[in-house]
């Protein structure tokens, strides 16, 4: 198994790090035989060649069995046609990475910001391709536009053909969890969109007749997350949606610093930590790796199902269970989670009790 690695900006090289720590005790537990090439993305690709993202970097890392891409400062960079290209959105796009993962679960022990007795368990599936994203919804050009200086404008692109694969990745993961979808949208709002979003999602939901299907208005979810979590399972949602009720969801459950994320289709996947660069603390390594950590697991989970390796499997467990093994100490956490860990340290820790 060979991966590419692109470390990018902020806190994205120490928090790789750690988790190349940890994802290399993995791969000697259970004889992966991991082996990595790393590329600069980012700041330092745009100092070095004139752009954020090189496009045969793109096009290389379609060879690899998986890509590990750290946080990008992306509000930070140059326009586009000085170099700042978007690099999440790049690969989403150029290799159709569609289904943007995102679990948020409570951990037992560690702080969250729930009422007292709440728990949460749900992954949200975010459709990463399209939606009101301005960069990835025009075969030329983007989907803003300024008539006047006084006047903007946004398209939000929604396709049946789109909507039907999260859907049916939705149902596919449901199945393998509590057996419960919910439908995200706001279709008493956008008749048009959100109504093909969702009669895409019903149509799909012919095929698995196991799994129930609700579906609920996007600021009435929001409600339910606070109040009611434990009502969720799988939340299907398209592209903006899902990129906020992932932030709320992972932050009423512990922080964005625990949330695990990749972005996947079925021939390629991509391990992304939720958060952001969070440049204010880069250098001082006292930066959370739990999330890129998880997110690496979800790609060598994903790896495991592609390529019928139980072992895959096996890793991503054990790398899951060491990251609640550490948690549960209050001493062995990271700073932002009232521990006295360092990053370099948190990673070295985890790393051991994967290696047993």
């Amino acid at each position: 198994m060979h991966l590419i690695v692109m470390p990018g900006d902020g806190i994205g090289p120490e928090i790789t790090e750690a988790a190349l720590q940890v994802t290399d005790a993995a791969s000697r537990r259970f004889d992966l035989g991991l082996s990595y090439d790393r590329e600069d993305v980012g700041f330092v690709s745009l100092k070095k060649h004139g752009t954020t993202l090189r496009q045969d970097v793109l096009d290389r890392a379609r060879s690899y069995d998986g890509i590990i891409l750290g946080t990008q400062s992306h509000a930070d960079y140059p326009p586009v046609e000085k170099g700042g290209r978007n690099i999440s959105s790049s690969f989403r796009v150029g290799l159709d990475l569609f289904a943007n993962v995102r679990p948020a679960r409570s951990r037992a022990g560690v702080p969250h910001n729930m009422r007292e007795g709440r728990s949460m368990d749900l992954v949200i599936m975010r459709e990463a391709t399209e939606g009101f994203y301005a960069d990835r919804n025009m075969v030329r050009g983007i989907g803003e536009c300024m008539p006047t200086p006084d006047l903007a404008l946004a398209t939000r692109k929604i396709t049946r053909h789109s909507s039907e694969r999260i859907a049916r990745a939705s149902f596919e993961l449901a199945r393998k969890r509590r057996k419960k979808v919910t439908a995200i949208h706001k279709a008493n709002c956008f008749h048009m969109t959100d109504g093909l979003f969702l009669e895409a999602v019903r149509h799909v939901h012919e095929e698995f007749p196991d799994v129930v299907l609700d579906d609920l208005l996007v600021d009435a979810c929001t409600a339910h997350l606070v109040k009611n979590p434990e009502r969720f399972d799988v939340l299907c949602c398209t592209n903006f949606f899902g990129d906020i009720l992932s932030d709320l969801a992972s932050e009423l459950s512990g922080g964005l610093g625990l949330a695990g994320s990749m972005n996947a289709s079925s021939t390629h996947c991509c391990a992304q930590a939720q958060h952001g660069s969070a440049p204010d603390i880069a250098g001082r390594n006292i930066a959370n790796p739990t999330s890129m950590i998880l997110s690496v697991a979800m790609l060598l989970r994903w790896m495991g199902t592609r390529h019928n390796k139980p072992s895959l499997h096996q890793a991503a467990s054990t790398m899951e269970r060491a990251i609640d093994c550490v948690l549960a100490d209050p001493k062995s956490r990271t700073r932002d989670l009232g521990g006295v860990m360092n990053c370099d340290e948190y990673g070295r820790h985890v790393a051991a009790v994967v290696a047993g």
